[in-house]
């Protein structure tokens, strides 16, 4: 596609791919800490969750900064900063670290929101208006990053202890230098943005809660197979090797699934993919709840994943059309909001899980797609957005 070879969009989908590949590498970074700084499960989960809460509840004041100062300097600064605060987590010795670990973060929470706006402008404005197919391929860079992080993190701590991840760290900086400079043109656009207040203000703010709810589902349902589908084979006595292949399987159906419903969306409309799609993804969720360990997870795992994951741009992009003139905002509230109701349902499934099983919560999370797909009946009668979605 033209769009990968466009000299722009590629600096921040590459920009993407090193921020998230950091952010890939925190997990394993911090298992292979916590022996020598004596860190408990609750530490590890404490630093974690601010970590992710981190980079999740201050990309609403990144977008809002994106929309007044324009994305150059938020989005290169953002891969500049993770890469500088990451690095120092590595070098810096004792629990002093984890500090420098948990400001990376904020790297992170300024490229997002700018980064998603200027990839959906790209494919709005010179790709025939494929808004969502822009937006789609820069999450898809995103998802690799997270998917390529821990694998490559894990030799290189092998080989050369913390020191060893400054090699991805140092790409960074070529990848920041490069996003400064095709950014270099764009600017705010003075007079358009719109408050918050606005924004929450009559049918434009029944429509935002709405989507919000439809992320915040889609997020809680994906987020419980990443998080709990390892353990549930493992208890089941399957190898690492196995379980490990199925929950990437899952990883890599997510990513197909963005791409092909970013694809499908500027085609047939936004509600209509989302809503279909994550209709079809209960079904097989529910049969991963009852056929246990079978062959037929290496078919059902990425198929649901492909089925959840064709949400990602769509509601991103439905967002940024709510309020055009505030379009780093738009995006910093969603995707802020997803991440962070992601982590809280996990923390709300993981006693379901203790008390009844895995089979359960899989359960819930057809449920919970299903509901998402209703959602989108209401947030079409809100007849809002200026141009169809469905």
């Amino acid at each position: 596609m033209p769009l990968l070879f466009d000299s722009l969009f590629s600096s921040i989908a590459l920009g993407h791919l090193m921020v998230d590949l950091l952010n890939g590498s925190r997990a394993v970074l911090l298992a292979y800490l916590s022996v020598p700084l004596g860190l408990s499960n609750t530490m590890l989960g404490l630093i974690s969750t601010l970590y992710v809460w981190g980079g999740s509840l201050s990309q609403p004041l990144f977008g809002w900064l994106t929309d007044r100062l324009g994305p150059r300097w938020i989005a290169a600064g953002g891969v500049l900063w993770i890469m500088i605060f990451f690095s120092s987590a590595l070098l810096i010795p004792g629990r002093s670290a984890l500090v420098f670990l948990v400001l990376a973060s904020l790297g992170s929470a300024a490229f997002h929101p700018a980064g998603a706006m200027q990839a959906t402008l790209r494919g709005r404005h010179h790709y025939a208006g494929r808004e969502t197919t822009a937006a789609s391929f820069f999450f898809m860079f995103g998802q690799l990053g997270l998917f390529l992080g821990p694998i490559i993190a894990g030799p290189l701590l092998d080989q050369f202890g913390p020191a060893g991840l400054l090699i991805p760290a140092g790409f960074c900086l070529p990848i920041s230098l490069n996003a400064s400079w095709q950014l270099r043109q764009f600017k705010p656009e003075v007079g358009t943005q719109v408050g918050a207040a606005a924004m929450l203000s009559g049918s434009a703010g029944r429509f935002i809660f709405a989507l919000a709810g439809l992320g915040a589902l889609q997020a809680w349902a994906q987020q419980n197979m990443i998080t709990f589908l390892p353990k549930y084979l493992s208890d089941l006595g399957i190898t690492p090797t196995s379980y490990g292949l199925v929950t990437g399987l899952f990883m890599g159906g997510s990513a197909l699934g963005n791409v092909l419903g970013g694809n499908l969306a500027d085609r047939f409309g936004k509600l209509r993919v989302a809503r279909t799609a994550l209709a079809l993804a209960s079904l097989p969720l529910l049969l991963v709840s009852t056929v246990g360990w079978s062959p037929w997870l290496y078919l059902l795992i990425p198929l649901s994943g492909m089925l959840t994951g064709a949400v990602n741009s769509i509601v991103v992009v439905l967002a940024q059309r709510t309020v055009p003139g505030s379009m780093g905002l738009a995006s910093g509230l969603i995707l802020g909001f997803i991440f962070s109701t992601g982590a809280l349902g996990t923390l709300l499934s993981g006693p379901l899980a203790d008390a009844y099983g895995f089979p359960l919560v899989f359960q819930l999370t057809a449920g919970l797609v299903v509901a998402a797909s209703l959602l989108t009946f209401a947030m079409r009668k809100m007849q809002l957005l200026s141009q169809p979605t469905d």
